[in-house]
């Protein structure tokens, strides 16, 4: 089958960065499906993974952390999916990824596409719906309806995570939305996504929200750049509120936060099908949850650009295009 990877990590501008290759078709064991890749798209990880973990001598590593496809074959153990049905998932960071015709995935962690997309369009959301969700629900566990008004602000709105966040605390939470995003075209697109407010995080956040009139903010996702923000995250977000994270940080101190009794929480989607947590399964469900959102014309994909053909070229461009840091959306590609 075909397969795009590396057997040396390091940076994009390597010719051996991701290279084509011709690799085995896997077999499916107990609960995992044989799925045929028709669609992928780029995420931060990606690029981490490449630049970061060197594969066994020899072996050639396959990235990729979504997925749009269709099942070929199943495990023994299947019981949630049959031969034919159109999946989307994010996958495991400890397998190997979907930049390849066929790969192997746990089916706890695999939903049903929604109809109403293409697969190209559906492969921008796996991963990052995953991760707002859990988020969102697991990890800040905001409720559907509050006992009082509170805001929810979102730091870093514009990327990936951000703009499947703000869809799905619009469409279900009553939550103020206060997105943060620094250019012209980021704050059109956050608020074209559901944000009731934007403002820009290059300027000091507490007096904009200050002026919006807004209930108190009981909640902080913050996606990006959070050491830059931290201080102003903490003095913006009321007594016993609390963040949420998804960024690596080196030099936070938590200490600021007991004062007013806040909370920090940490999201890593990976983490379920990683230890094999007694509830994995809950990514199989949230993901049928979305797929019938976006069927009922409540999100919408956050593709925005495709790359073409999953390829070695196309995929190296996509990564140097993500490692910019500044891309709207996701970057898709799609067939081989």
């Amino acid at each position: 089958m075909k397969a795009i990877g590396y057997y040396n990590n390091g940076t994009i501008d390597r010719d051996d960065a991701l290279i084509d290759l011709d690799l085995p078709r896997p077999v499916p064991q107990g609960r995992d499906l044989l799925v045929e890749v028709q669609a992928v798209s780029v995420n931060p990880v990606d690029t981490k993974v490449r630049r970061s973990a060197e594969p066994p001598a020899g072996e050639a590593r396959i990235l990729g952390y979504d997925a749009v496809g269709i099942v070929r074959e199943i495990g023994s153990d299947v019981r949630l999916f049959k031969v034919g049905d159109e999946v989307w998932y994010a996958g495991a960071i400890g397998r190997q990824g979907s930049n390849s015709e066929f790969q192997l995935v746990d089916e706890r962690i695999v939903g049903n596409k929604p109809k109403s997309i293409s697969a190209a369009d559906a492969a921008a959301l796996p991963l990052t719906a995953i991760t707002a969700w859990e988020l969102l629900f697991d990890r800040l566990e905001i409720p559907a309806k509050s006992d009082r008004p509170l805001s929810l602000l979102v730091v870093g709105a514009a990327g990936g995570v951000g703009s499947i966040l703000v869809q799905l605390a619009r469409q279900l939470t009553d939550l103020t939305i206060i997105a943060t995003a620094s250019r012209s075209e980021t704050q059109e697109w956050v608020k074209g996504l559901g944000a009731h407010h934007v403002i820009d995080h290059r300027q000091p956040m507490a007096a904009q929200i200050e002026k919006l009139g807004v209930p108190p903010v009981g909640y902080v996702t913050s996606l990006t750049h959070t050491e830059e923000h931290f201080d102003q995250i903490v003095e913006i977000l009321e007594p016993q509120g609390k963040i949420g994270l998804i960024n690596d940080m080196e030099n936070i101190d938590g200490r600021k936060v007991k004062s007013k009794s806040q909370s920090l929480h940490w999201e890593m989607m990976f983490a379920r099908p990683m230890f094999h947590t007694h509830d994995m399964q809950a990514q199989h469900d949230l993901l049928n949850e979305v797929s019938a959102l976006v069927d009922q014309g409540l999100v919408r994909s956050t593709a925005q650009k495709n790359l073409g053909k999953i390829n070695a070229a196309n995929l190296k461009e996509a990564h140097r295009q993500a490692e910019t840091a500044t891309t709207l959306g996701k970057i898709v590609l799609a067939g081989f």
